[in-house]
């Protein structure tokens, strides 16, 4: 009988162990970003948009430069061709139809073709560093949010530890765990939450400058190639 009872007490306890697992309360993602307070939850939002905004260019950028990156490879034996033969204007229609950063450089210094040759010269640079304005267009705003980020984020850690101090100070020796979990989560969360958003940035930042930096030493080697061939003997 005894050993009857012993049984049942264990599946009573079993049972319990099983309710209380059941019911026990989990954190999700969404749970953990919003648990700061308010303090916290307006940080989080002003990182979101941050996130947001630095995907947004990072993509919007790289589109950009893939589209700007393709250019033919018999394109100046094209240019050769037809200025070899006084075709200027197409030679210009060819610019225009290919119509990347390239490109707009060869009609530039098509355009001036007859003057002396600093001048062509002169105005294939000036052109080439309105294309490269248009390529680093909003590129600077990623590397602000790589840094602004984490800032943010450290400011939320800042904010977080003074209402949990503030907790304990005010408590008079009874601190309730929940108010000081509260600036804990904020302290917390912030940070990564700002880490993430200006190692995506930096990382962002980074890869598209390296892109530019090949579209402009693409441009440098056919504007060399194209000066070239108007000091060629016709």
């Amino acid at each position: 009988m005894n050993i009857q009872n012993a049984a049942d007490s264990l599946a009573v306890a079993q049972e319990a162990l099983l309710d209380e697992q059941s019911t026990e309360k989990t954190l999700s993602i969404i749970e953990l970003l919003t648990s700061g307070g308010i303090g916290g939850q307006i940080i989080m939002i002003v990182l979101a948009v941050l996130l947001f905004v630095a995907i947004y260019l990072y993509i919007e950028r790289l589109l950009t430069l893939k589209a700007a990156s393709k250019v033919d490879k018999g394109f100046m034996n094209q240019i050769r061709d037809h200025i070899m033969n006084g075709r200027l204007d197409s030679a210009k229609l060819l610019c225009q139809h290919t119509n990347t950063p390239v490109s707009r450089l060869v009609e530039k210094g098509i355009s001036r073709i007859g003057k002396p040759l600093e001048d062509i010269n002169t105005a294939i640079e000036s052109a080439g560093k309105l294309e490269i304005y248009s390529l680093e267009k909003n590129v600077s705003i990623l590397a602000t949010i790589s840094g602004a980020g984490p800032m943010i984020g450290f400011l939320g850690t800042v904010v977080g530890m003074v209402l949990a101090f503030h907790e304990i100070a005010s408590g008079g020796g009874q601190i309730e765990v929940d108010a000081l979990a509260s600036g804990i989560y904020t302290a917390m969360t912030t940070t990564v939450v700002g880490l993430i958003v200006g190692i995506v940035a930096y990382i962002g930042y980074n890869h598209l400058v390296v892109k530019t930096d090949k579209i402009v030493n693409q441009m440098e080697a056919n504007a060399v190639e194209f000066l070239d061939l108007l000091n060629d003997p016709v």
